[in-house]
């Protein structure tokens, strides 16, 4: 925008009113106040898109030994108590049983669990209350999907 005839009142006006809503002109900077209104505006904006956006379900793959007292435990119905453990999040993946020696096995099974709902430490805990059949439960891995 140009502004001529500034000699004149009816062009000084017209400045003036340019200037009420802008503290520059072409080429200049804006104010430290236009600047923080521009940020607020911009950061608005940019918390308006990212609360729109789905929140990201993070989960994680664990893998467990559950380890029994002695080899005269029923690693089917140790299996079935740990299985029975229902969590919102936890969903119980494949096991298997491997021979530790001396003719016991340990259970290790595997489970997807949503990182917000479920904390490990909480399943171990409910995992290790079956004290007649566990001994102890550790984690053989742990990945983020």
């Amino acid at each position: 925008m140009a502004f001529t005839q500034l000699n004149s009142d009816k062009g000084l006006t017209e400045l003036n009113t340019f200037l009420e809503e802008h503290s520059y002109i072409e080429g200049s900077h804006m104010s430290y106040d236009e600047e923080e209104r521009r940020k607020a505006e911009l950061l608005e904006a940019y918390h308006k898109k990212k609360a729109a956006k789905p929140k990201v379900i993070a989960k994680s793959m664990v893998c467990l030994d559950v380890k029994p007292w002695e080899d005269t435990t029923d690693l089917v119905e140790m299996e079935k108590l740990v299985r029975d453990i229902t969590i919102d999040g936890l969903v119980w993946g494949a096991s298997k049983l491997i021979p530790i020696g001396y003719g016991i096995k340990k259970l290790q099974i595997s489970c997807v669990v949503e990182d917000d709902k479920v904390g490990i430490d909480d399943l171990e805990e409910q995992i290790t209350a079956f004290e007649d059949h566990v001994q102890s439960v550790d984690v053989v891995s742990f990945n983020k999907l």
